[in-house]
C-alpha cells in the first residue's frame, strides 16, 4: 500500500538573534492508512516542529512533503495559504494538548464548528454520531468548564473527526490526563487507526507509544 503521507529531507531552521537552531534536521518520514505512529524524544527535540510541518501548519526550510500523492512543499512553486487550507481541510484532523475548546460554546457546538467552515462529502449532518462514538453524548449541551480533562480531550478528538480526515495528528494527547483517562484516549486512537485512519502522535507517554505500530525517536531535530 502506498504512503498516504511522505516526507524527504525535512529541515526547519529558526533564528534566535545570531544563533541558528535546526529544529528539524534532514528528517525522512512516511505513513500509511491504518498505521499509528508515535514520535518520541525529550522536550525541545523537534517533535512538535516536525508534526506541524507534516500537518501543513508550518513550512519547512527545505525538503519535500507529499500528501495523497500531491506535493505540498518542495515542488515547483510555493503554495498559497488558500491552497494549503484546501489541502488541510479534507486530509487532517488536529488534536492539541491544551484542547483549545471555545469556552462559550457547548460540547455539541464545539464539535460542529469545523463544519461551519467546511463540510466534507460524506461527513455527518451533525456531531451526534461522533459524540456517541466517543461516549460523551450525555455531555452534548454542557460547556467545557463543566467537563473533566478526559471528557474535554474526547470532545477535542470528536471535533478533529467531524470532517472525516484521512490523517489524525495529535500533540501530547494524554499530556494533561491521569493514568485512567490517558488509557481511554490511547484506546480511542488505537481504534481509529484500526479503522483505517493514519494516526501520528507526539507523546511522552510510554503506554501510548507502546500502542503504536511504529515508534520514531527524534533528538536534536534528527530521527534516531
Amino acid at each position: 500500500m502506498n504512503a498516504i503521507l511522505s516526507a524527504k529531507g525535512l529541515v526547519k531552521i529558526y533564528r534566535r538573534g545570531s544563533e541558528e537552531v535546526r529544529a528539524v534536521d534532514g528528517v525522512d518520514f512516511e505513513t500509511r492508512a491504518g498505521e499509528m505512529t508515535a514520535i518520541i524524544g525529550p522536550s525541545g527535540s523537534g517533535k512538535t516542529s516536525l508534526l506541524n510541518i507534516l500537518g501543513c501548519l508550518d513550512n519547512p526550510t527545505a525538503g519535500t512533503l507529499t500528501v495523497g500523492g500531491e506535493t505540498i512543499f518542495g515542488g515547483r512553486r510555493e503554495l498559497s495559504e488558500g491552497e494549503l487550507t484546501r489541502i488541510r481541510r479534507p486530509n487532517f484532523g488536529y488534536i492539541f494538548q491544551k484542547f483549545h475548546l471555545i469556552p462559550t460554546l457547548t460540547v455539541e457546538e464545539n464539535i460542529a464548528l469545523p463544519s461551519a467552515f467546511y463540510k466534507a462529502p460524506g461527513a455527518a449532518e451533525d456531531p451526534h454520531e461522533t459524540l456517541k462514538r466517543l461516549g460523551i453524548m450525555q455531555r452534548a449541551r454542557h460547556l467545557p468548564s463543566e467537563l473533566s480533562g478526559g471528557e474535554m480531550q474526547r470532545v477535542a478528538i470528536a471535533r478533529a473527526l467531524i470532517n472525516s480526515p484521512r490523517i489524525l495528528l495529535a500533540d501530547e494527547p494524554t499530556g494533561n490526563l491521569d493514568t485512567q483517562r490517558a488509557g481511554e484516549i490511547r484506546d480511542i486512537l488505537r481504534r481509529l487507526a484500526s479503522g483505517g485512519m493514519a494516526v501520528i502522535m507526539v507523546t511522552h507517554n510510554p503506554d501510548l507509544a507502546e500502542a503504536a505500530d511504529r515508534v520514531i525517536e527524534i533528538r536534536d531535530g534528527k530521527v534516531r
